[in-house]
């Protein structure tokens, strides 16, 4: 039932080809049968979710407008509030904080637009992390492997949509925790560029990176889904010109991950390479910004609780808080620099693109990846072609390739075992934009799918 796209489930719920109740209900089943295997929800509002979908239906019957994602099933990463609940953000700390007032702003919009919502999703604790490996609510498995990493921090929000759970999920993207997880699991993912998307009623983690987007199964949906959230229409036109960042962005990068975007660049006729020469200074002021700000809001909690939290997202916030003033005061400077230099490379591109993560996932009992030749934690570092973007503010989707196979064999790259022969584990693109030119990027990720370049990766 998930696995049909958002825009042809609220199509055949508004002609009356389906019911929402019926759609909702066969969701909750789903979730319930398989849920187990993947880890991916925290929570299922089995009432609250038919009570929803019977009163859209009663809404259609009377002759009103559903809404463009009418009886469309979603579900949220644990730092989005929802009415009743306690909001944990994945932190089993918070399972008894006071619930929720109202829904998060983006959970409204949704909801307006008449997708029901059936459940929240799991994730790394307090968002820190790219794995989503959390030591309370468990490890969400990668569903086209599940010995491997789905990623994260909205690791449970990819899996979801990935294993056909649901074809709607929120997640939220401060360093790359929406395409991390979206390239690891297959399925397309959206940081929208700042303020793009409120945030109100999202549980922060870095207020100076913090974003907000939608994972969903089709560009389409992609689409469909920004509108909603962010209430605009981007309108799109002309040809985009297209470029390849190298330098950091071509360092480490796996032979699927170069593959990748060779498939995309040889599609288009597109040759263009550019150099962002303060990328991996970017990167690192990213991490200095995100240890700092992260470790202050965290810091009476840490004085009082510290041993309540994830064993590995304490010790960062601890490194974080302790950080010198001064480092945090040069990247910001560096920040400053770094969006002057993006900002000026949109003159001469529309769209740029870049691998989303460095390798397809690596297997959950190694964790690693290789970085520079030396194994290095996949936790904390399978983001690093997402974190300078997230610097620089821009809008960026994290695009599942559709023509690229795993390498048997390429073992080095995974911190492990290669993918098992004929076996094709996901990897993304990152296509990132300018500000305003989000309706130009739609129009080209649509062809990019129709043509059969891009596309949900398939379970097999």
């Amino acid at each position: 039932m998930s696995r049909m796209s958002s825009a042809v489930t609220a199509d055949k719920v508004r002609t009356g080809a389906m019911t929402a109740e019926d759609v909702v209900r066969r969701t909750l089943a789903d979730i319930h049968r398989r849920n187990a295997l993947h880890g991916a929800f925290t929570r299922v509002f089995d009432e609250a979710a038919v009570a929803s979908a019977q009163l859209l239906d009663a809404r259609i019957a009377a002759g009103e407008d559903p809404g463009p994602l009418a009886g469309v099933p979603f579900a949220v990463k644990d730092l989005f509030d929802v009415a009743g609940c306690p909001t944990t953000a994945g932190a089993y700390m918070r399972r008894d904080a006071v619930p929720a007032r109202q829904d998060a702003e983006a959970v409204r919009r949704l909801k307006a637009a008449g997708a029901v919502l059936v459940g929240t999703l799991n994730m790394d604790e307090y968002a820190y992390g790219f794995a989503t490996v959390n030591a309370h609510f468990g490890t969400t498995k990668n569903p086209h492997d599940v010995t491997r990493l789905a990623g994260g921090s909205s690791g449970g929000s990819a899996a979801a949509v990935a294993a056909g759970l649901v074809p709607l999920t929120l997640g939220s993207d401060t360093n790359g925790s929406i395409r991390v997880p979206a390239s690891l699991c297959g399925v397309w993912g959206m940081r929208p560029g700042d303020d793009a998307i409120p945030t109100d009623g999202v549980f922060p983690f870095v207020e100076a990176l913090d974003t907000i987007g939608p994972f969903t199964r089709t560009a389409e949906a992609l689409r469909l889904s920004y509108e909603v959230l962010s209430g605009t229409m981007p309108v799109g036109g002309g040809q985009p010109r297209v470029a390849r960042l190298g330098g950091f962005f071509a360092r480490n990068a796996s032979a699927e991950a170069v593959s990748a975007i060779d498939a995309v660049m040889d599609h288009l006729g597109a040759g263009a390479v550019v150099d962002l020469p303060d990328a991996e200074s970017a990167r690192s002021a990213a991490f200095l910004i995100t240890a700092a700000q992260g470790g202050a809001l965290h810091l009476d909690t840490l004085r009082t609780r510290a041993m309540d939290y994830d064993p590995a997202v304490r010790d960062r916030l601890i490194a974080g808080a302790l950080l010198p003033a001064a480092a945090y005061v040069q990247a910001w400077q560096l920040r400053a620099r770094w969006r002057r230099q993006v900002a000026k490379l949109f003159e001469s591109y529309d769209i740029v693109l870049a691998p989303a993560t460095p390798s397809v996932a690596p297997r959950i009992d190694e964790g690693t990846i290789l970085i520079d030749g030396k194994p290095v934690s996949a936790r904390a570092n399978l983001g690093i072609y997402c974190q300078a973007l997230s610097l620089a503010g821009v809008p960026v989707v994290s695009a599942p390739i559709s023509t690229v196979r795993s390498t048997p064999g390429d073992s080095s790259r995974l911190g492990g075992e290669a993918a098992a022969p004929n076996r094709t584990l996901p990897i993304g693109v990152q296509f990132a934009t300018a500000p305003g030119r989000e309706g130009m990027l739609f129009d080209l990720l649509e062809r990019l799918e129709a043509e059969g370049v891009l596309g949900a990766k398939e379970l097999t």
